[in-house]
């Protein structure tokens, strides 16, 4: 039996998961504001439709693109300076979103926004596996993506109610300094070893997990990442998760404006329907994973099965949309198919620290790199496939991209991690 020492913990380790529900949050707002500005963006730098599809997937291709070597940057250097350097770098992009003056200038600026953005996630799943206790991960993944996605959801109509004061430029200036103040205050109060922090007692310190600051600069086993399944089906998984989600933030408005013929007002506040139940299903996964877990006998089993089975109806979910012709049983359908896909999102970062281990940054990285090629694609798929009055297309190609994501929920075995083959 585990002996403690006897005075009582402190809590330090839970202001780590404020720290990161806040970025989240801050990251989430500066993502998604572009799509409740587009028209004002289209209209002011005379841009088309497929013009700005290539605008919203420069982020995607660039968040894709960096997701490795930043997590592999935190694995190596440890989550306190790569955040800081990120935040800091994507926020002065998110200012810069506001003086563009053309096609071009606004696809470098998103680009290397996204390029900022990557380093978010994997090292906060760092900062997690280093600060939780194993049994806490769960729960607090399910918070942090709630909180995100309800941070996505706030995006439009803040940036509704900003218009009423500001022009479009002047909002992304206002949005940028949230991640400035972020980072100094991260800055200050954060170690990346959580003995080290004066706020943790050795109560505390007992609960946590073992120090592997010591193994930071072991070697990245590549070629076992590479040949992993489970490495593979999880990247698949985050890709069918993030196809998606990735309409949600950029031609969702557009859809409740054209398709739906919904007003500037009306649309601003159904923008943020599929974020806002998105994060429910966040909630819902991360809260009731420990009850699961007893029920289905591992939380490996959990995972697979929240995940293929909130994939799956999530599909279903969207096709029916597509029969509904009452707008408001459309958009409660699309919310739905949201609030189900996202009930894999906490799982799905647990899954990550696990098998990555002490590799979780260059794991989550792989993850979020295959999820964002899928958000890259997205949104240039459907402005090929959608036209006036027929946006059905785009949602049957993303009810198939979801099933294959839930096949590839049914292939992932977590039960030997990345660490313990390279031991093998």
């Amino acid at each position: 039996m585990q002996s403690f020492p006897t005075a009582v913990p402190t809590r330090a380790r839970y202001t780590v998961v404020v720290f990161a529900i806040l970025l989240a949050i801050i990251q989430y707002i500066d993502r998604v504001a572009i799509s409740q500005a587009a028209p004002f963006i289209s209209k002011d730098l005379s841009l088309s439709k497929e013009q700005m599809s290539y605008i919203f997937s420069a982020f995607t291709l660039a968040y894709a693109l960096f997701e490795i070597p930043t997590g592999y940057w935190g694995d190596r250097i440890g989550a306190k300076k790569v955040l800081i350097r990120v935040v800091l770098w994507w926020s002065a992009f998110t200012a810069l979103t506001g003086m563009a003056w053309s096609y071009a200038s606004l696809w470098v600026i998103r680009f290397l926004f996204g390029a900022g953005e990557a380093g978010c996630f994997p090292n906060l799943a760092n900062a997690f596996k280093r600060w939780l206790p194993k049994e806490d991960r769960s729960r607090a993944k399910g918070i942090l993506w709630m909180c995100a996605r309800w941070g996505g959801a706030a995006g439009p109509v803040l940036f509704f109610y900003l218009q009423q004061y500001m022009n479009w430029r002047t909002t992304f200036y206002v949005f940028s300094g949230l991640g400035v103040v972020w980072a100094a205050i991260f800055y200050v109060w954060y170690r990346d070893n959580p003995r080290e922090h004066p706020s943790v007692n050795a109560a505390e310190a007992a609960l946590l997990p073992a120090d592997e600051s010591a193994s930071a600069q072991s070697r990245m086993p590549w070629g076992k990442l590479v040949r992993s399944r489970t490495a593979w089906c999880l990247c698949g998984q985050y890709a069918a998760i993030a196809y998606g989600w990735y309409f949600f933030v950029t031609w969702f408005p557009t859809y409740l404006l054209e398709e739906l013929k919904f007003n500037i007002k009306t649309s601003a506040w159904l923008a943020g329907a599929p974020l806002l139940l998105g994060g429910c299903g966040c909630f819902l996964a991360g809260w009731i994973t420990p009850a699961l877990n007893r029920w289905l006998g591992s939380a490996s089993n959990t995972r697979r099965y929240l995940g293929a089975g909130g994939l799956f109806v999530g599909a279903v979910l969207l096709l029916v949309s597509t029969q509904l012709s009452n707008p408001y049983l459309a958009v409660a359908a699309i919310a739905l198919t949201s609030f189900s896909n996202d009930l894999a999102m906490p799982g799905a970062w647990t899954a990550c620290m696990e098998f990555g281990g002490k590799y979780v940054g260059t794991m989550g990285g792989a993850m979020n790199m295959m999820g964002n090629l899928g958000g890259f694609l997205s949104p240039i798929i459907l402005a090929r496939v959608v036209t006036p009055g027929n946006w059905a297309p785009a949602f049957y190609i993303t009810s198939a991209v979801a099933v294959l994501g839930a096949i590839c929920w049914l292939l992932v075995d977590t039960s030997t991690s990345l660490e313990e083959q390279v031991k093998d």
